[in-house]
């Protein structure tokens, strides 16, 4: 198995970007930068950010006692829920300072002073809708009142929301943690309004990385998997310290991603295109698009990550993975002007080479349809995701004792993955009608490809260029009896008397259903059209998907086109969703839920549950939506 995570060795050829990247850091000499790393789901962002990274804390200057740069690692994704992003931020990067000057010996005075002005400001944001409607003395009396007079003309204007008794509750429970430090605070504020305070902390945060001689470079990494408005406040509390001299920003994020939560956040305004255009633009002063895998960087990942597996299962020694590996990223380095052929894989594991034969073929025919297959397209989370699921394969077909072939697996597993689900079931049902397992229509189409003849369509399903580059790859699948293949891939393959059931329309909305990424406005009216028994079984292949998926947040959105269609259905929903681990249960799909009543009673299980994700725990008591 490969972990989902970003990597620290360069298997995707980045490194030439993410050198690009920290030299624009090193000969900015101080001047502001920020640098925007975009890129879709699982392209390789937050790869490209570590990379980029190492390359900066690598090299110190010689001569130099201590490195020039300040780095440090934000990622808002993980205050969702928990703490106001905004506010998450800027204690992080004062804290970071304050952890230097101390390593450093030096000015750890002014980074105090950083961090009290970063302190004094959260304070001052959890008073704000305290005073915004009620007089001091009729809400605080003693030390607490004290503080909130001294704040009022810091935070006047700030909040028109109606006071609530746990705005006082949570200012009070601020107030407690900092109390030893708050007459201090006070004492010291000179600026009576929030611009001025602001502009106060900025002068403090740049004087001291001008006294330090440093450059702070913060890496701001899984944006794009924020709610719109975590999103949003770390973009505005970074705004707060940009174009301050010596700082330097790297946001990784999905630019398309970032675009929709601005919508999101100005939601009911009229707000045209090049105004979001602008507000992200505006932030970011170099865009830095993630480069997309073509087939030779997809052929040599999927040779590295296959000769890591055979370490791993001993058939091949360290030594030759890493001649391997070496000589492989050296090649990828000037073999743009032309393509890495399966003799080159073999030059480059030596003798080893043997040992992987058939890895290093599956890596060189397979390696095209990953690029080209529009399920897939060259994304290494998804590339490794398919080579995960196709190790379990193998892992279930040696305990059972099934006599399958790698090469067969493969083809089958990528037929799987990338057809549509009409193709998909016409394969199927080649297989599970014939009493020897064969999918007989295979044959006269491998003849033709072998002959390189004409492809003929033997279905209107088949008919994209993808089907036929996947009858030519390697094995030919026709007369081998394909059962036991079928059985591995019985989550997609099951459930074929329902789809015949369904009439020519309820197989399209199938299609269109599966194809769906959150609830579609063009589709649910067409489910309601449909009538309640189709769109269920419809349901019914649409959590079949979720659950071979393990749950993923957009197989759980695109089944609500259902339950929109047909509320009924939501209890065929629920039902489903209790099958999900407790730790596991979606956080991104809740806003959508808490609206249903016939999610009401699932939501106030998730929410007293105490083995619920911490984040799922506060997001329902606080919304209430279990209520």
């Amino acid at each position: 198995m490969w972990h989902d995570i970003e990597a620290e060795v360069d298997l995707l050829n980045f490194g030439v970007v993410a050198r690009a990247a920290a030299d624009l850091i090193r000969q900015a000499d101080g001047t502001p930068l920020t640098i925007g790393v975009s890129g879709g789901w699982g392209a390789g962002k937050s790869t490209l950010v570590k990379l980029t990274k190492a390359d900066l804390e690598k090299a110190v200057p010689s001569g130099a006692a201590a490195s020039p740069y300040i780095v440090m690692e934000f990622n808002a994704w993980l205050y969702q829920g928990y703490e106001d992003a905004r506010q998450a931020l800027l204690q992080a990067v004062s804290d970071r300072l304050l952890e230097e000057a101390k390593k450093r010996e030096s000015f750890v005075d002014k980074a105090v002073a950083v961090v009290k002005r970063v302190r004094l400001l959260k304070l001052a944001r959890l008073a704000a809708p305290v005073l915004a409607h009620a007089g001091i003395g009729s809400i605080a009396g003693g030390p607490l009142g004290t503080f909130i007079g001294a704040a009022t003309g810091l935070v006047k204007g700030l909040s028109d929301e109606a006071m609530r008794e746990e705005n006082l509750a949570v200012l009070k429970d601020a107030y407690a943690e900092l109390k030893p430090e708050l007459k201090e605070l006070v004492g010291e504020r000179e600026d009576d309004s929030l611009p001025k305070e602001i502009q106060a902390l900025r002068k403090a945060f740049e004087d001291l990385l001008a006294d330090m001689g440093v450059t702070l470079v913060v890496f701001v990494d899984d944006l794009d998997r924020c709610l719109p408005h975590t999103a949003i406040a770390t973009l505005e509390a970074m705004r707060l310290l940009l174009h301050v001299k010596n700082t330097a920003f790297v946001i990784a994020a999905d630019e398309a991603m970032i675009r929709g939560a601005v919508r999101a956040h100005f939601a009911g305004m009229d707000i045209e295109s090049g105004l979001v255009t602008s507000y992200f633009d505006k932030l970011i002063q170099i865009p830095l698009k993630v480069p997309r895998l073509g087939v030779n960087e997809v052929k040599v990942y999927l040779a590295l990550m296959m000769a890591d597996l055979a370490v791993r299962q001993q058939q091949l020694t360290p030594r030759f993975q890493t001649q391997g590996q070496t000589a492989l990223l050296a090649l990828l380095k000037t073999a743009w002007g032309k393509g890495i052929t399966r003799e080159d894989l073999t030059k480059a594991y030596g003798d080893g080479a043997k040992s992987i034969s058939t890895a290093l073929d599956i890596a060189d025919q397979l390696a095209p349809l990953l690029v080209n297959a529009s399920d897939i397209a060259g994304n290494p989370r998804l590339i490794k995701r398919f080579m995960n699921n196709l190790m379990i394969r193998l892992t279930i077909a040696k305990a059972m004792e099934m006599p399958i072939a790698i090469e067969q697996l493969v083809k089958v597993q990528l037929l799987e993955r990338v057809a549509s689900s009409a193709a998909f079931e016409f394969f199927v049902k080649a297989v599970v009608s014939n009493p020897d397992g064969k999918a007989d229509f295979l044959e006269a189409l491998e003849r033709a490809a072998q002959a390189d003849e004409e492809y003929i369509t033997p279905h209107p399903s088949w008919s994209t260029p993808f089907y036929q580059q996947w009858v030519r790859l390697s094995p030919r699948l026709s007369g081998s009896d394909l059962r036991a293949l079928l059985h591995l891939s019985r989550d997609r393959s099951l459930g074929l008397a329902a789809y015949d059931e369904l009439s020519e329309e309820g197989k399209r909305l199938l299609e269109a259903t599966m194809e769906a990424k959150e609830v579609s406005r063009v589709l649910v009216p067409q489910l309601m059209a449909l009538g309640q028994a189709d769109v269920s079984r419809i349901l019914t292949r649409v959590i079949r998907k979720a659950r071979d998926g393990q749950w993923n947040s957009v197989d759980l959105l695109r089944c609500l086109n259902c339950t929109e269609a047909h509320p009924e259905l939501g209890e065929q929903f629920v039902q489903a969703l209790e099958e999900i681990p407790p730790g596991s249960r979606p956080y991104a799909i809740l806003p959508k839920l808490r609206s249903k009543p016939w999610a009401a009673l699932l939501l106030t299980e998730w929410r007293d549950d105490p083995e619920s994700a911490e984040q799922v725990k506060i997001y329902l008591k606080s919304s209430k939506a279990g209520n």
